[in-house]
């Protein structure tokens, strides 16, 4: 993986510029527990990524390739910010939200990004008119295993489909199994996964699925 890459412009109190108000913990923990409550197989978790979980998710995106970054359920913009702070513009995040608190929390949170409220799960309609060339890469912190399989290899094959030849698709799972088949007897992608992120509550891992 490239090695981490800072923005070099910061603001007061070493807090980069183009970032917005400064993300309260306790708060986007709260956030989450009562969109977990109202909308559970939506939301999926009762806690947002923690940094060591997002920062792992974000390490597998290549600033320095060309195209639009698209991130599947940002929540309160945890990998967002991870992504940003790896070298990531911002004008270059396409972030796909459902909750539309959610989507007003990142828009204020994150000036410069792209926030679409639509349907994560139906990538093509969602990015219809707004991805203009393809992807360098899809973060996804969707709850996959609340779908079944059919749907979320439709959706990796759509997200294939949006993107670059051989950009990631990259996903975390609190699972020890993959969200995702690892092994494709057709071959139309590859898996690839990182050691456990003990560190996250609960621990997670993150599979990488690109297209060969």
């Amino acid at each position: 993986m490239p090695p981490l890459r800072r923005p070099n412009a910061k603001a007061p109190e070493g807090r980069s510029a183009i970032f917005g108000p400064r993300r309260d913990p306790l708060e986007d923990e709260a956030r989450f527990l009562r969109s977990w409550f109202e909308r559970p197989l939506v939301t999926g978790a009762v806690t947002p990524s923690g940094k060591m979980l997002a920062r792992t998710m974000a390490a597998y995106v290549d600033p320095r390739l060309d195209g639009p970054v698209v991130e599947l359920g940002p929540g309160t913009g945890p990998v967002t910010e991870a992504l940003i702070r790896r070298g990531v513009a911002p004008e270059r995040l396409i972030l796909v939200e459902f909750n539309p608190d959610f989507c007003r929390l990142l828009a204020h949170r994150f000036p410069g990004v792209r926030v679409i409220q639509g349907d994560a799960y139906n990538m093509r309609a969602s990015l219809q008119d707004v991805l203009t060339q393809p992807a360098a890469a899809t973060i996804s912190s969707l709850p996959l295993f609340t779908k079944p399989l059919e749907q979320r290899l439709d959706l990796l094959n759509t997200a294939h489909d949006l993107m670059r030849p051989g950009a990631p698709f990259v996903q975390f799972t609190y699972a020890v199994v993959p969200p995702i088949p690892a092994r494709c007897e057709a071959g139309s992608y590859t898996a690839d996964r990182s050691n456990r992120v003990w560190l996250n509550l609960p621990p997670a891992r993150v599979w990488v699925y690109r297209r060969p």
